[in-house]
């Protein structure tokens, strides 16, 4: 090296002097590192510099590279010197290698825990050092080093991977076995429950996956710096820390279950996983915990996973919510683990709720509330422990919603009454309980009982029924206004049609159109009436309903008193003038009523039905009738007209020479009523009460009670037309089906609404093909074929 290289001279001597005070002490202020860098980018612009260069130039070209020294290092054999940089970098190498000679013999006395504070200390200081030398004379890497691995030097690397190779060869190899055996022991110094100091073992792994290089890297000849590889890491401290690890659980396990219980077993090695986990993100490469779990689950559960399984029966039955909680955070961590508890918990599901459903068997038909509220009881009680215990994973969610689905639909109640549907008749007889007037729950309990009600709708497999009887049920709730809220109905509508579609509640939601647009359509009567100037006697108010929307049937025959006539004949001319083409007909079975008494003392007001109403109004006329005369001029059915006169008679509005009202019979015939009897007004009426309600239903019957068996007749009718149209569909799409396939659709198709038995889609099959909508193949009996 020239003497007159004066600029260079002192590059090398402030990096030699630099190079050891940051061995002293690692750290540089930012004035310093700001003009060590200006002197370092002076001088690579300077002219100095760029004579060095020119002189170099002849001998520029690299030797063809050679095999690396057996310490695989750089040397002025292997690469150009004459070249400044590589002066620097040699230059680099050697103070790096001589400041780590010495520190590698200050250590060389010291042992155990003293050694491994020695060598983290250590570390942090040549790591700092070689990133600090690295960003000054980064021109060098991107220039110079770029260039040599460019040219095939492929043991060329930037000065801080350079720095890492150094201390690899000349610390590392000698000091791993020490640090590593010392950190383990640490380690398990840590789980007997010792204090230990985790940030030595945190640098030395540090260092471990710090000094790895990606070997397939080596000959890439454009990048100056090579990919980290975690080889190192893993050979030199995982493995042996896995094996230890592994050997201390497997005698720890089994020396703790020869002395304590399974519970027990279960809570320490819950936190014995915990305290793995956080040891790896305190001191462990985070890649070690997949690797390091898949050990544990083997060693702590899986090798005791029949005492764990034994203790999950016991704690299910206990109903242990803390207990199942930490047993499924252990069998949910391997594959398949669940499975056995999954199975266990749908069996005690479908136990005790059918012992709990079948108690209220007695009373289930009767009484619809004690039946659903006990469906919402089981359900409520094992939801908790599914959320709870098992955070809603989906196999226990699915567990509940198998066994829920069975206490409802195959219970003893649905046995006894021989129909799987009675279920969704009682649920929608509960509904009408819950929205009725009287109801005496708060407004925030009928909103959880809506929810609890769709809960249970959602496992009921005859959807067609429960709308059928709710349609129904509703309609009486709104023409006889007992309806507790609308909102709280079309809460609950509009939840069916969120869950079952719109087509499902758009008859319900009509209902409820038509009883707005009733509203705002007698008040513009009112007005019509007044503008003409027309004189009522009486107050009127109507309900117009869609007839396709509502379950209602006009009546054969019924003559209107002659005090009605003339009112409803003038609404009836208003309507038909706003709206043309349409056509009215009266339902005079759901209409009701006032008539005040002029003949009492005090005068009482009666809220009476229509046709009661028809009855009374006789009595302005005659005296007495028998009961056949007011049938005649009525002409109200026998059997509408026996329930009228029954309810007239046992309030003592009406009277029949003979008959003791107390003892009256519904059967009018059994009480010695007949068509001969004649029936008067009572003129000595008399009740503590001004306004006597005649429509309300006496004794312990439900409001409004619905006979069941024309309704299931007329869903089996349409339950036919709905498997045909949903056989007509697959085939169409299809054109030819065999007939299991064809049958298996079908009953995938409308599982939604309900569950299609499979003679009856036979039926419907023969059905179409009568119709021509289907044939059989001539020489494959049980294929179908689709006719256009």
């Amino acid at each position: 090296m020239s003497q007159d290289n004066t600029f260079i001279n002192q590059i090398l001597t402030k990096l030699s002097i630099t190079i050891q005070q940051l061995f002293q002490a690692p750290s540089m202020t930012k004035k310093n590192y700001i003009d060590f860098y200006n002197h370092i980018n002076k001088y690579f612009t300077s002219p100095e510099y760029n004579d060095a260069v020119l002189k170099a130039s002849p001998k520029a070209q690299p030797k063809k590279p050679e095999p690396a020294t057996k310490d695989n290092e750089v040397n002025d054999d292997q690469i150009n010197t004459n070249m400044p940089s590589g002066q620097i970098y040699l230059h680099i190498q050697t103070t790096l290698k001589e400041n780590l000679e010495n520190i590698v013999q200050n250590g060389s006395y010291l042992t155990g825990a003293d050694f491994l504070r020695f060598y983290c200390k250590a570390w942090e200081s040549y790591q700092l050092t070689s990133r600090i030398i690295n960003s000054l004379l980064m021109y060098i890497n991107q220039n110079w080093v770029r260039y040599q691995r460019e040219s095939g030097f492929k043991d060329v690397y930037d000065i801080y991977t350079m720095a890492l190779k150094i201390w690899q060869d000349m610390f590392f190899k000698q000091a791993n076995h020490s640090v590593t055996r010392t950190c383990l022991n640490l380690i398990k110094c840590e789980r007997d429950g010792e204090q230990i100091d985790c940030s030595l073992i945190r640098e030395a792994v540090q260092s471990y996956a710090s000094i790895g290089f990606n070997e397939a890297d080596k000959g890439s000849r454009h990048s100056q710096t090579p990919l980290s590889s975690l080889a190192i890491y893993k050979d030199y401290f995982e493995t042996g820390f896995l094996q230890e690890t592994q050997q201390y659980y497997e005698f720890e396990s089994n020396n703790f279950l020869a002395n304590n219980s399974m519970n027990a077993y279960i809570k320490k090695i819950t936190r014995r996983l915990e305290e793995e986990e956080k040891r790896i993100q305190r001191c462990l490469h985070p890649t070690t915990l997949q690797p390091l779990n898949s050990m544990l689950e083997q060693v702590l559960i899986k090798n005791q996973c029949v005492g764990i399984y034994n203790e999950a029966m016991q704690q299910l039955m206990n109903e242990n919510i803390k207990d199942l909680h930490l047993i499924f955070k252990l069998v949910n961590r391997i594959e398949k683990g669940n499975e056995p508890i999954q199975t266990a918990l749908e069996r005690q599901i479908c136990d005790i709720g059918l012992d709990i459903i079948n108690r209220t068997s007695a009373t289930a038909i009767r009484e619809p509330k004690t039946y659903i509220e006990a469906i919402i009881d089981v359900y409520m009680r094992f939801f908790k422990i599914v959320d709870q215990a098992f955070n809603r994973e989906h196999g226990y969610t699915t567990a509940l919603d198998r066994a829920c689905s069975k206490i409802i639909n195959e219970n003893a109640i649905v046995q006894g009454a021989q129909r799987s549907t009675k279920s969704s008749e009682l649920l929608a007889r509960y509904c009408d309980i819950i929205l009725r007037k009287g109801n005496r729950s708060e407004q925030n309990e009928v909103e959880e009982k809506i929810n609890q009600i769709m809960i249970v709708f959602n496992y009921i497999q005859d959807k067609d029924i429960f709308q059928k009887f709710y349609g129904r049920l509703l309609a009486k709730r709104l023409v006889d206004q007992l309806s507790a809220s609308d909102d709280y109905e079309e809460s609950l509508i509009s939840k069916l049609g969120a869950t079952c579609g719109f087509e499902y509640a758009s008859k319900l939601q009509r209902m409820f159109q038509d009883i707005r647009l009733s509203t705002s359509l007698i008040k513009e009567y009112k007005t019509y009436c007044e503008n003409k100037q027309s004189i009522r006697i009486f107050d009127f108010s109507v309900m117009v309903l869609t007839s396709n929307s509502w379950p209602f049937t006009v009546p054969a025959m019924f003559n209107l008193p002659t005090e009605l006539e003339s009112i409803l004949k003038d609404f009836e001319r208003f309507y038909l003038n706003r709206f043309n083409g349409r056509q009215l007909k009266c339902l005079f079975q759901y209409s009701k009523g006032e008539l005040q008494t002029v003949y009492t003392k005090p005068k009482y007001t009666l809220q009476v039905s229509t046709y009661q109403m028809a009855v009374l109004l006789l009595f302005n006329k005659f005296d007495n009738m028998t009961v056949q005369q007011i049938l005649d001029t009525t002409q109200i059915s026998s059997e509408s007209f026996e329930p009228v006169l029954f309810n007239l008679l046992k309030n003592k509005v009406l009277t029949c020479a003979g008959i003791n009202a107390d003892t009256l019979n519904e059967n009018l015939n059994q009480s010695g009523i007949t068509t001969n009897s004649i029936i008067e007004i009572n003129q000595k009426l008399y009740s503590t009460r001004i306004k006597i309600n005649l429509v309300k239903l006496t004794g312990p019957a439900a409001p409004n009670p619905i006979d069941s068996r024309p309704i299931y007749a007329s869903i089996n009718e349409d339950r036919k037309i709905v498997i045909q149209a949903a056989i007509v569909r697959i085939m169409k799409m299809r054109k030819q089906l065999k007939h299991a396939l064809l049958v298996q659709e079908v009953i995938q198709q409308l599982s939604s609404r309900f569950k299609p038995e499979i003679p009856i889609i036979k039926q419907c099959i023969d059905l179409l093909i009568e119709k021509e909508y289907l044939e059989r193949d001539s020489n494959e009996r049980d294929l179908f074929r689709y006719l256009a």
